[in-house]
């Protein structure tokens, strides 16, 4: 077991993870011309979880690990309702929602602007146990947002669960668990790093530039024309 897993179970679902989302190219290095987040991070590396909506293999070895890991760190018959995130949590919702035997909903990112003009669609969990879905994080941000709107239509919501957890950039955890709400995750770039290492999948050279911005996220942002502090990204989401 490393420093970085709760255990060996939690390890080898990493690295399976990891592994997988190398094999379906869900992971792009791209140094030289650098992603930026809706939050305003720049970075070299993105994770496209999309993309396992395609491949039938994949998507059933990530939901089955995700259940699996959900029921050993939150319990088995915890939650009653499963919810998405738009856009791309839903999927994830649903495929999850299935194995654990629960109904779904998904919450919008804005009111839809017509009709019950509702955030929260299939129907309203009021009282009951909700887990929040999503493919990745990177800060944080939607997650507080989707959290509240569930809290604020009367769902109980103590934790969200994600397949990719990029684990660098400042503030998610901390805000999270500021509100009570664990996140919970199957990998995070530490666990692609350590699979690359046994599998040339990308050139050293973008390796070492990868392994300099997750030693250095935020540094390295505000070198390469992003924002550099986690109050930005909160301004920035707010504005």
């Amino acid at each position: 077991m490393s420093d970085r897993h709760a255990s060996d179970w939690d390890r080898d679902a990493a690295l399976i993870t990891a592994r997988i989302l190398l094999d379906i190219k869900a992971v792009n290095f791209r140094p030289e011309e650098p992603y930026t987040f809706t939050s305003g991070w720049k970075s070299p590396v993105y994770i496209d979880c999309r993309k396992i909506i395609y491949f039938p293999r994949a998507r059933t070895k990530i939901s089955d690990l995700a259940v699996e890991k959900i029921g050993r760190h939150v319990g088995y018959e915890t939650f009653d309702v499963v919810a998405g995130g738009e856009t791309a949590g839903i999927p994830f919702a649903a495929w999850i929602a299935d194995r654990m035997l629960t109904p779904m909903v998904y919450v919008r990112k804005k009111p839809k602007g017509f009709g019950r003009n509702a955030l929260i669609e299939g129907d309203v969990p009021e009282g009951q146990r909700t887990l929040l879905v999503e493919d990745l994080t990177t800060d944080g941000q939607s997650k507080i947002r989707f959290c509240q709107a569930l809290r604020d239509a009367g769902a109980i919501v103590n934790h969200t669960f994600v397949v990719f957890y990029y684990g660098v950039f400042p503030g998610s955890f901390e805000t999270l668990k500021g509100m009570n709400i664990g996140l919970h995750h199957l990998c995070t770039w530490w666990d692609v790093l350590e699979v690359c290492r046994a599998h040339p999948y990308f050139s050293d050279a973008a390796l070492a530039e990868v392994r300099r911005f997750l030693d250095d996220p935020v540094t390295w942002s505000k070198s390469h024309g992003g924002i550099g502090s986690a109050e930005e990204a909160r301004a920035k989401e707010e504005a």
